[in-house]
């Protein structure tokens, strides 16, 4: 029976390592497609300013909003009031790497 135990644990331990280094690689994804995509003109990191003065970093935006609530208008198109902003529409696999990089963007500064 510990045998067994043992080996139930040895299994589970290894899809939690599995499974954070996913998380990590989905995160550092998200992160590669917001720097290509928006880091002309928004901070994309934990902290500092955006490059365009008018554009807010995006640790500030998600101080204000859920990543989460994000998530239509990244699959429908985000737009904006201002016409520099061009539109961007993203797959559903990009939405999710997206939305869980800037879930750590949540906790920073």
């Amino acid at each position: 029976m510990r045998k067994i135990s043992l080996a139930v644990v040895a299994v589970v331990a290894t899809m939690d390592v599995a499974s954070a280094q996913s998380d990590t690689a989905l995160r550092e994804r998200g992160k590669a497609l917001l720097a290509k995509q928006c880091s002309h003109c928004h901070e994309i990191g934990t902290s500092g300013n955006s490059p365009l003065p008018q554009a807010p970093p995006l640790w500030s935006l998600m101080r204000r909003y859920s990543p989460e609530s994000l998530e239509e208008s990244l699959a429908e198109g985000l737009t904006t009031g201002h016409e520099k902003m061009p539109e961007f529409v993203f797959e559903s696999e990009d939405i999710a790497a997206i939305i869980s990089y800037l879930g750590t963007l949540r906790g920073s500064r």
